[in-house]
């Protein structure tokens, strides 16, 4: 391991703090380090680059932020697949390995390589207009169908599984995610908890109609197409992907999502399991 990139969550005081102390560890220890051009003026490093340039150069990601910090790095990472060691700083943290007070301590074994790393699935998701594909983007967590204003009025969702018709959700939206998004929104509308070494796509309605809609967890193999179906002069449906980036659909548009090509490289924890997380984050066990 040569170079580190560092990614910082953007006006946190603490996160810049401990970047600038990271950057000086890196220096004593022969190791390069690029921060992203949007925190390197904070934390006084002149050198940076954009999240592409850093995941084309790192050969490791120190993200020092929530899991909102890591996503807007992962769902960059498409052609070269780079170790993410994520460092909460945010709420829940289900996909940040370390505390802040764990990360130095730790960085002369993982910098040595010695680390364990989970391969995080991760999905395609397509957006076609008259037949015509208008993006591609990958997700680390999952891509949400749902209406976007305050009006109380379902839509209803046409879905396909391998071309076969699933159903027609009628519904706030429809959640398709990984196993690493379980535990996000999905999790929120009654998603089950999948842990994130089984390779599942996991179909979750939001608030749906029909009380026989359950969530329903599907084969990593599988495509599922969504068709909105809109009523008249009702336009206002919302394709989000992880959370962070939205477009607008109309009357007709198919959204194709399948499992992807590459996948998302997670630094683990060695001192806790999936189950230590659970029990934390989710403070299972008390009353």
């Amino acid at each position: 391991m040569r170079t580190v990139g560092v990614v910082v969550k953007r006006g946190h005081p603490q996160a810049i703090a401990l970047a600038q102390r990271l950057i000086r560890w890196l220096d004593d220890n022969g190791l390069a380090g690029i921060v992203e051009d949007a925190s390197a003026a904070e934390i006084g490093c002149s050198a940076g680059g954009s999240k592409e340039q850093i995941i084309a150069s790192a050969d490791l990601i120190v993200v020092l932020g929530g899991d909102g910090t890591l996503l807007s790095v992962a769902r960059h990472m498409r052609e070269r697949p780079v170790p993410l060691l994520g460092v909460n700083f945010g709420q829940l943290g289900f996909m940040t390995a370390l505390t802040a007070e764990e990360l130095l301590p730790a960085m002369k074994r993982i910098a040595a390589g010695k680390f364990k790393v989970d391969e995080r699935m991760v999905l395609d998701v397509s957006l076609k207009r008259d037949g015509e594909e208008i993006f591609s983007r990958q997700v680390l967590n999952d891509a949400v169908i749902s209406k976007g204003g305050a009006l109380a009025r379902i839509i209803d969702l046409d879905t396909w599984v391998d071309g076969q018709p699933l159903c027609a959700y009628k519904a706030d939206g429809l959640i398709v995610t990984t196993p690493t998004g379980s535990t996000a929104y999905s999790l929120s509308a009654g998603g089950p908890i999948v842990h994130p070494t089984v390779g599942v796509i996991v179909l979750t309605p939001i608030c749906p109609h029909a009380l026989t809609q359950r969530p329903m967890v599907l084969p990593n193999t599988a495509v599922v197409t969504v068709r909105v179906r809109s009523r008249d002069g009702d336009e206002d449906t919302v394709l989000s992907l992880d959370g962070q980036s939205g477009t607008p659909l109309t009357n007709a548009d198919a959204v194709e999502i399948r499992k992807g090509r590459g996948y998302v490289p997670l630094v683990q924890s060695e001192d806790r399991t999936y189950s230590d997380v659970l029990r934390s984050k989710l403070r299972w066990g008390e009353r």
